[in-house]
């Protein structure tokens, strides 16, 4: 479905592929003509997830999202400042002595909501019990069944409705 994520003929499924996607995690996707790619590249760090998600529920500081996610705090550190540095969350001084920040989301920090959300219904469906697991509108109390639905047409997005079209040329073609 996204052919500029791929290599020709060859599946993450393929056992030859295998050394590829381990030299991806080492490698950093920023000039890969692929959203995915570069989402990744952005956020994927499983942590940050879960930063990220801790975030959108409210939680600004430190040791909050310490106490949330059990993450070392210079693993902790580390993370934030990433997010801080991708755009996805901007640090704001709360305290003096000592300098303490909060961590607030950004436009692009919320705009990531949707895969949140797409993720949740997604390890609920497939990787919980029945039931164990549901999101729910904080107003009236209702369970919410998330759906990706087109905003120009209003319909669900399906796979078999889907082409990619890439329209910015690769690095290499550019120069």
């Amino acid at each position: 479905m996204f052919p500029c994520c791929a290599r020709a003929g060859s599946s993450l499924h393929d056992e030859s592929d295998y050394a590829t996607v381990a030299a991806m995690r080492r490698t950093r996707l920023t000039d890969v003509p692929c959203p995915i790619a570069r989402g990744l590249d952005e956020v994927g760090e499983w942590w940050s997830l879960l930063i990220l998600r801790d975030a959108m529920r409210g939680l600004t500081r430190f040791d909050e999202f310490q106490r949330s996610i059990g993450l070392a705090t210079n693993m902790l550190t580390r993370r934030l400042q990433a997010l801080v540095e991708a755009g996805l969350l901007e640090k704001r001084p709360y305290q003096e002595r000592p300098l303490r920040h909060r961590y607030h989301l950004t436009d692009k920090g919320r705009d990531f909501l949707p895969v949140l959300v797409a993720m949740a219904d997604w390890g609920s469906r497939w990787l919980l019990p029945a039931g164990a697991f549901r999101l729910v509108d904080s107003k009236t109390g209702q369970p919410v069944d998330p759906v990706l639905v087109d905003r120009n047409s209003g319909e669900a997005v399906r796979p078999e409705r889907l082409r990619p079209e890439l329209t910015i040329p690769a690095k290499d073609e550019t120069q």
